[in-house]
């Protein structure tokens, strides 16, 4: 009888560290990166993970193959314990935490992987990517936040469109409507996403943390609450003069 090789363990989110941005991939391509049980359990350790690391300034989230993910993994769901037994979900760590996070969407997102790109800070898309939330078509409601955070992004009638039609759309149409901040050319995809990654690690650590924290808790707030939160905010964060004058002082032009 033939001895079989053992089999080799799934890696379901690859990590790769690149200066101050680290990179999340998910990482099952046979599977159009659909999110399981080990998949998700590995995505939330690695974000709390950049999260405690100072030396991380920005996340990136991409899918390996030609997907970005097909949502969660349906077989699994169907046939297993429920994932609310598995604690806070992906999507609730991606808003809790202190770094950006930016979606670099390289194809296919449907459904819970579009509900885990609406929770990031933004999304840059490939050419190639696609868009679709199929929850109603299928029986069943968003769990991971995308029925609160799509309007606030596109609007209520865009929102109603996109998440009750089921219908695709592409990276243009989602740069349209607001969905996507940018789409590039598949083959540019990686190389401006860490562009925009390493110009938001360039800044001020703590100015930027703040920033993003002011944003998020603003965000449908009415003006007045959100100016109370900025003004709140400036009160107790102070960068240093000397810094100050270090980082302005490097980006003066020249004088004659």
């Amino acid at each position: 009888m033939t001895e079989q090789a053992p089999a080799v363990a799934e890696t379901p989110v690859l990590v790769e560290k690149v200066g101050p941005v680290t990179v999340l991939t998910l990482n099952r391509p046979d599977r159009r990166n659909a999110i399981n049980r080990a998949m998700r359990k590995s995505l939330k350790r690695e974000l709390w993970r950049a999260d405690a690391d100072e030396g991380v300034r920005v996340v990136v989230i991409t899918g390996a193959g030609t997907s970005f993910s097909a949502g969660v993994d349906l077989p699994e769901a169907l046939s297993g314990p429920s994932p609310r037994t598995e604690g806070a979900t992906p999507t609730q760590v991606l808003r809790s935490i202190s770094k950006p996070v930016i979606a670099a969407v390289n194809g296919p997102c449907y459904t819970g992987g579009y509900e885990l790109v609406v929770s990031c800070s933004f999304i840059i898309a490939s050419a190639r990517a696609e868009f679709a939330d199929t929850h109603a078509q299928i029986g069943l409601l968003n769990g991971w936040g995308g029925s609160a955070l799509l309007p606030r992004m596109v609007g209520l009638p865009a929102a109603v469109q996109f998440m009750l039609s089921g219908e695709p759309i592409d990276g243009a149409e989602a740069a349209r409507i607001g969905l996507a901040n940018e789409v590039v050319e598949h083959g540019e995809l990686m190389v401006r996403t860490m562009a925009i990654a390493d110009k938001i690690a360039a800044g001020h650590p703590g100015a930027i943390q703040r920033m993003l924290r002011l944003l998020k808790d603003g965000a449908g707030a009415t003006t007045a609450h959100a100016l109370g939160l900025e003004a709140e905010a400036s009160v107790g964060f102070r960068t240093s003069g000397s810094e100050v004058g270090a980082r302005f002082g490097k980006r003066r032009a020249p004088q004659d």
